[in-house]
C-alpha cells in the first residue's frame, strides 16, 4: 500500500509550526523536480501563507487541514 501524501504534507507543516529556528518558517513544495509552491509560517501570528506558482495567486490560512488540503491539489495536477 502506498503512503499517504496528505499524511506527509501535514507532518511537514507541523513541523515548521513547532520549529523555534526562525520566527517565519519556509518550505518549498514541488512535483517531478518542478516546484508548485512555497509556504511561509508566521509564528507570531499563527498564520500560513501559500505562494502558488503556476497561477501566481497567495493566500493566508489559520487552519493547517485547509492548507494541507490546498498543496494536496497543488500536488495532483
Amino acid at each position: 500500500m502506498k503512503s499517504s501524501q496528505l499524511v506527509a504534507i501535514i507532518r511537514r507543516l507541523e513541523a515548521m509550526r513547532e520549529s523555534t529556528d526562525a520566527e517565519v518558517q519556509a518550505r518549498r513544495f514541488e512535483k517531478d523536480g518542478k516546484e508548485r509552491c512555497l509556504v511561509q509560517y508566521d509564528a507570531k501570528t499563527e498564520t500560513f501563507e501559500l505562494e502558488e506558482y503556476v497561477y501566481h495567486q497567495t493566500y493566508q490560512f489559520d487552519d493547517i487541514d485547509l492548507i494541507a488540503i490546498e498543496i494536496f491539489e497543488l500536488l495532483q495536477d
